[in-house]
């Protein structure tokens, strides 16, 4: 990725005589010697390009200008008979394209002889917290030594400048992106070849992931859904280990992630091949939804006005049906926004003041219907690129309409 080009942006952003430090991360301990698998900090990898534990980058500005340091762990053979190769001074250069490069232990003592001499007036630290109740990240709690340590030194929240940053994408972060959509295509039709009544949810899965780890993926990027029959109407179902019946419509809400950027896409299938006349129904309306919001995408609207469309698609087709009375009945059936940013999370970081979208933004476009009492769940999403003037289906490839899903499954 441009990791370059986004430390020169986050810098007009931050404050004179500042410094901002900011870590990978640590891999969190399970039990004995197990740990959960390491999940980078989003921040570090945005300005780096890095993805491995217990480094951590420095950035120093004072009088407008600003120097950057990046510290590593120091290849040690032991480790690496154990737990595989280490990123050396030489690859972490050419990665970030930061020089120099100094190893992990040495920046305590870097830090306090910066703070000694006065260099800083304010710390820069991503001190973002989910809720209240989540324990804090490793980011945090630097934050919280760091305070403790110089109460004198203003704390400011990294977190800020970088939401607006990452917002819109650049072209090569665009391009991963596409190329995550374009295996996670792969994955889908897969699927589609496999897929009959009697296989479990986890099977299904199992299809998805190995199609796109054979194509190059890092893995999917987030859990996959895999929800059959009653199971499509639970939003974020996560158990997959339930039969497929015949008659159920399974709905797969999955995605590849491909050099650090995730694609997130949702479609729903006839376990046996084929659409009831109801599900079809139903299927339609979740349709015109998906795309009424892609035709209306553009530059100036918010994720919230695009809901608005959505809701009265769907609001139309349920009272064509009968299935409701009045179209704020909706709700009954469709709980949840049509839209969120994309990119290197799933769910990407925004602005808080400033919702309106903007070329280069990349957000997902996913209406649903939640039919409880007839154990149907639809939900089609796509992900879409703003652009000057509209926006860009860059998931238009994977099929969605029932006529394609029937005809293509009719070949297995």
């Amino acid at each position: 990725m441009s990791v370059p080009a986004h430390r020169e942006k986050l810098i007009p952003l931050l404050a004179d005589k500042s410094i901002t430090i900011l870590y990978s991360g640590i891999p969190i301990h399970v039990s004995q010697d197990e740990y959960y698998p390491f999940r980078v900090s989003r921040q570090f990898f945005y300005y780096t390009g890095l993805t491995r534990e217990n480094m951590a980058l420095v950035l120093i500005k004072r009088d407008g200008r600003c120097s950057a340091v990046l510290y590593i762990p120091e290849v040690d053979p032991l480790a690496v008979r154990w737990t595989g190769k280490m990123v050396t001074p030489d690859e972490a250069r050419e990665i970030s394209g930061i020089e120099p490069i100094r190893y992990i232990h040495q920046l305590e003592g870097d830090l306090s002889r910066h703070m000694a001499s006065g260099i800083a007036e304010v710390a820069y630290f991503d001190t973002y917290r989910h809720s209240a109740e989540d324990l804090p990240d490793y980011n945090l709690v630097k934050a919280q030594e760091f305070a403790r340590l110089y109460p004198a030194v203003q704390i400011r929240n990294l977190h800020i400048p970088t939401a607006a940053l990452r917002r819109c994408k650049d072209e090569e972060e665009v391009t991963a992106i596409q190329k995550a959509i374009n295996i996670t295509k792969g994955g889908l039709n897969a699927v589609m070849e496999n897929l009959r009544p009697g296989m479990y949810e986890y099977q299904v899965q199992a299809i998805f992931e190995a199609k796109i780890f054979s194509e190059g993926a890092e893995g999917p990027a987030f859990p996959t859904i895999a929800g059959a029959g009653i199971n499509g109407t639970m939003l974020h179902y996560g158990t997959n280990r339930e039969i497929c019946n015949d008659g159920d419509l399974i709905l797969l809400d999955l995605g590849a992630k491909v050099d650090g950027y995730c694609a997130d896409i949702t479609r729903t299938y006839p376990v046996n091949g084929k659409f009831t006349d109801r599900q079809r129904q139903y299927y339609e309306i979740a349709l015109a939804a998906n795309r009424a919001v892609a035709k209306a995408a553009k530059p100036g609207m918010t994720c919230r006005e695009l809901n608005e469309i959505c809701k009265d698609v769907l609001a139309e087709g349920l009272l064509k049906m009968g299935k409701i009375n009045v179209p704020g009945e909706v709700s009954r059936y469709y709980m949840h926004g049509v839209s969120h940013h994309l990119g290197i999370d799933v769910h990407d970081i925004e602005v808080a003041d400033d919702r309106i979208l903007r070329p280069g933004c990349v957000i997902t476009d996913e209406p649903g219907l939640y039919i409880d009492e007839e154990a149907i769940g639809i939900r089609i999403e796509d992900d879409l690129l703003i652009t000057e003037n509209g926006c860009v289906c860059l998931s238009e490839d994977i099929i969605r309409t029932p006529d394609e899903i029937e005809a293509y499954m009719a070949d297995r």
